[in-house]
This record gives C-alpha cells, sequence and structure tokens, in this order.
C-alpha cells in the first residue's frame, strides 16, 4: 500500500508502485530503451514499404495510445471499462469535424493539431461522464461504462448531423495547411504523424506514472478506504484519471480520423472496446510496456490471421482464455518473470525444456487448426462439398481421415505437452534454487 511518505520515490510498474530512485543508471538505460524504440520505429517503414505494411503500421501506432489509455484506467485506477470506445470514437468525430471545417474553409489549424482537437472533446465529455460513473467500482463502474457506451451508440442514429447516420462523416486531411512539409496524400506520411503523437502520448502517459495523481490512483484502486483517510477524496482521483484516460483516448480517435479520413458511429461500440481489453489484458496491465506488446501483437494478428480464416476470432478467444488462466500478467508478465534468471545466467538451463516442449505444443496446436478449419468450412462455406486446403494439403471436410487426424493431432499432441510441461516446471524449481542458494 501507498502512504503520503512514499509517494515522492515511487516508480510504478504499469498497476504497481514500488519503492525507488533515480539513480544515473536507471536514467541510461531507460534513455536506451526510448532511443532503441525510436530507432527502430523509424526502419521500420525503409525495411518494410509495402501498402500492407504501411497500413498495419499506421494501426498498430494507434492501437498502441489507444491500449495504453485503457490501462490507465484498468491497470493503474483498478477500473474495467467496457465503454472506453466512447471515447475513441468521440474523439475521431471531434477530429473529423475539425477537418471538415477546415475543408470547407471555415476554419485555419494545422493538420497536425487535429488529434489534440480529438483529445480535448474526448476530455471534456470524459470528465462530464467520469464525474457521474466513477462514483462506484469495479462491477457498477463496468456496468456504467457498458451503458454510457450503449447509449450513445444508440444516440448516433437520433444525431445524423453530428455522427453521420449509418454512413458516418468523411474528411479530407489533404490540406495546405500544415506544420510539417508533408501533405498527408501518402501513408509513410500519415505515418510519421502517428509516430509522432504516439511517442508523445507514450511519453506522457509514462510520466503521469511519476505524479502524486498516477501513485494516487494506485493507492485508491488497492485500498479507496486508506486512500481517503490520508486526505484524499477516491472519486476525485478517479475522475481526474478518468478524464486523462479519454484525452489519450480522444487523440487515438483523432488519429484514426486522419488515416481513415472517416469515422463511423461503428467506432463508438463495444467491439473496438472489447478489442482494446485484449489487447491491454494479453500485453500486461502489471507492467506499462504490456498494452504496448499487446497492441502490436494483436493488431499483427488481426491484420494477418483475418487474411488467412474466417475463424480469426475464435483463435483469438481461445488465446484469451489462455492468457487468462495460465498468463494472467501477460505478455509482458511473461517476460519480467525471466528477469531474475537472465541476471543469473541461468537461461541456458531452462531453455532445452523450452524446445521440449515447443514440439508437441505445436503438434496439439495444429489438430486445433485441423478441427476448427473443417468446422468453419462444413458450417459457413459456400459449397461444402468443395475441398479444404490447410497449409497447401486439399481434402473433403466431411471425409472420415481428417477429422481422425486432427483427433490424433490434437490428443497426442496434447498429452506430450503435459509431459513436457512438467519438465518446464522441474527446470524452472531447479533453476530458482539455485539462485536462492547462490544468493545470485
Amino acid at each position: 500500500m501507498i502512504d503520503n511518505t512514499t509517494m515522492d520515490s515511487a516508480e510504478i510498474k504499469g498497476g504497481q508502485a514500488v519503492q525507488s530512485g533515480f539513480s544515473g543508471a536507471a536514467i541510461a538505460k531507460w534513455a536506451g530503451i526510448w532511443l532503441g524504440f525510436i530507432l527502430i520505429s523509424l526502419a521500420l517503414p525503409k525495411i518494410f514499404d509495402s501498402r500492407f505494411a504501411m497500413s498495419m503500421f499506421n494501426q498498430m501506432g494507434i492501437a498502441i495510445v489507444f491500449a495504453l489509455s485503457f490501462n490507465m484506467l484498468l491497470g493503474q485506477g483498478g477500473l474495467l471499462s467496457f465503454g472506453h470506445a466512447v471515447f475513441y470514437g468521440m474523439g475521431g468525430f471531434g477530429a473529423i469535424h475539425v477537418l471538415c471545417m477546415v475543408n470547407d474553409g471555415e476554419l485555419r489549424i494545422y493538420t497536425e493539431l487535429l488529434p489534440l482537437a480529438g483529445g480535448i472533446f474526448a476530455a471534456i465529455l470524459g470528465f462530464i461522464l467520469g464525474f457521474i460513473s466513477t462514483r462506484r467500482a469495479a462491477i457498477p463502474f463496468a456496468l456504467i461504462t457498458m451503458g454510457i457506451g450503449e447509449l450513445l451508440l444508440a444516440s448516433s442514429l437520433l444525431l445524423p448531423s453530428f455522427f453521420g447516420g449509418e454512413e458516418g462523416i468523411a474528411g479530407d486531411r489533404w490540406t495546405e495547411i500544415t506544420l510539417l512539409p508533408f501533405k498527408y496524400g501518402k501513408s509513410i506520411e500519415v505515418y510519421y504523424l502517428i509516430l509522432i503523437w504516439m511517442f508523445l502520448s507514450v511519453a506522457a502517459m509514462y510520466l503521469l506514472t511519476k505524479t502524486p495523481l498516477g501513485q494516487m490512483a494506485n493507492a485508491v484502486r488497492d485500498n479507496h478506504q486508506r486512500a481517503q483517510f490520508i486526505g484524499y477524496d477516491p472519486h476525485k482521483v478517479r475522475t481526474f484519471q478518468f478524464t486523462l484516460a479519454a484525452f489519450f483516448a480522444g487523440i487515438a480517435g483523432g488519429l484514426f480520423a486522419i488515416n481513415y479520413e472517416m469515422v463511423t458511429a461503428e467506432n463508438l461500440g463495444m467491439l473496438p472496446s472489447t478489442d482494446i481489453l485484449m489487447m491491454t489484458v494479453i500485453g500486461g496491465i502489471t507492467y506499462f510496456f504490456g498494452p504496448i506488446l499487446g497492441a502490436i501483437f494483436i493488431t499483427f494478428l488481426q491484420l494477418v490471421v483475418s487474411n488467412v480464416t474466417h475463424a480469426w476470432m475464435l483463435y483469438f478467444g481461445i488465446m484469451f482464455i489462455i492468457m487468462i488462466m495460465w498468463a494472467p500478467d501477460g505478455l509482458a508478465g511473461l517476460i519480467m518473470r525471466h528477469q531474475p534468471i537472465w541476471r543469473a545466467k541461468r537461461m541456458t538451463k531452462i531453455l532445452p525444456s523450452y524446445l521440449a516442449a515447443l514440439v508437441p505444443g505445436l503438434v496439439m496446436f495444429a489438430g486445433v487448426i485441423v478441427l476448427v478449419e473443417i468446422m468453419f468450412h462444413i458450417s459457413l462455406s459456400i459449397d461444402p462439398e468443395s475441398p479444404l486446403s490447410i497449409m497447401g494439403v486439399s481434402f473433403r471436410a466431411q471425409a472420415f481421415m481428417p477429422w481422425a487426424v486432427g483427433i490424433l493431432l490434437l490428443g497426442v499432441g496434447g498429452y506430450l505437452f503435459k509431459l513436457a510441461a512438467r519438465r518446464v516446471n522441474q527446470a524452472w524449481k531447479t533453476v530458482l534454487a539455485e539462485i536462492k542458494q547462490e544468493g545470485v
């Protein structure tokens, strides 16, 4: 638990606060991480310059800002929202309306500042709705946010002048009023704009975790009664945290409006809210960089897997359940769990067990793919009698042999994977015992 004696020196790791100082080594470490992140982002469009790759990178940048804003509620504030896409969508609508006014000559504002307009619009709405919804926490808060999301989604059909009805609102990002020497007609130019706003937003949200507000959001999440006892109003803390989360979600929505030049009522709905929940949880809410990993990973899978199979949402659901049950700290938690072993230089002692589990894991996964694709082909294909092709192998889905192969792969792979998992657990116990014994 955090009290007022540790506020100035607490370091936030996602949703946790731990006592820490700012040594020169720590500053150099974080500077190196940020520099590497920037260099990789600048190099990506030079290496992968296809239209598909640029579109994917743009969506990843937007998703990173959106996921981090959601984690300001879930990870840092302990507030599970099922309507966070409201501010994402309203930020997009605010930005696209400003863009339309620029197109019509009614307003002169730099294209680069449109995401800020979306953020401000979403923050105003976030303060109003947050003041109401944050009076409750846990399940009541989640239900309130879900109700607000559905309410605004339904209102989109009643206010066609603002929401544009089912067609939405479209604008033209190609304007003469720009700060940078870009017209934003090319995807690469939009990518650099998204990149700038992404780094500014990520840096701002990270620094916010160092402020008393960010630390008190952790305290209210852990024990709101103690936070109130030391003189802080939990409702005010949650309201301000909610407003800031809405602001950054609005920036992400503004970037979406620039990238696609269109915003529809679907941006306000439950689907974007569940997508961002999945990204954040799979990435990991405990560490700040968790939602970044989740946004990159899920965006990549959405664009790649959806082009390969119609069952991609089923695979996502299976993966989400697996992460919740066996890796609740997400991808970031899995990485950080290896930190003490890496520091003790014991990774070579657990890698063989990982490799031993990889093969049966792939066999089991192949069995799942075969069975799922067969069922989807029979149920949803226009011509179920047509041959089904998986990894270059064509066969009839109604035949006995494909079902037998799928069940065999799943059964044998699952059994061998269970045995390999025991070996992995034993390797972990041995390595951790060695580290504890040597005091590494």
